[in-house]
């Protein structure tokens, strides 16, 4: 089994500052890209940024220059610093981490994601 657990959220002014974690814990063999992405209500789940396993990340236009994803390969974490928060990025955010599992048939791909924690910026 693997459980995917974020941590982190909570609220906080416009223009301040939250550091989002994302834990994977189970039966991994390896993890492949993670990612973090968000869903305000009443909207789709949208991405905000991915970094792969050698530490490539890419980010949502609207992100880009205020949030920082950084990734502990040892620990099977992830982080997502948020600075400049604006009252539209609130949202439940999700971790999503493609985890690679041994199986006697070889090595499998699975994407997981976790519970989500909820980001509030109030104006």
């Amino acid at each position: 089994q693997v459980q995917v657990v974020e941590s982190g959220g909570g609220l906080v002014q416009a223009g301040g500052s939250l550091r989002l974690s994302c834990a994977a814990s189970g039966s991994i063999f390896s993890i492949n890209s993670m990612g973090w992405y968000r869903q305000a209500p009443g909207k789709q789940r949208d991405l905000v940024a991915t970094i792969t396993s050698g530490g490539s990340t890419n980010y949502a236009d609207s992100v880009k220059g205020r949030f920082t994803m950084s990734r502990d390969n040892a620990k099977n974490t992830v982080h997502l610093q948020m600075n400049s928060l604006k009252p539209e990025d609130t949202a439940v955010y999700y971790c999503n981490a493609l985890i690679v599992m041994l199986h006697s048939t070889g090595p499998h791909e699975y994407s997981y994601w976790g519970q989500g924690t909820q980001v509030t910026v109030s104006s």
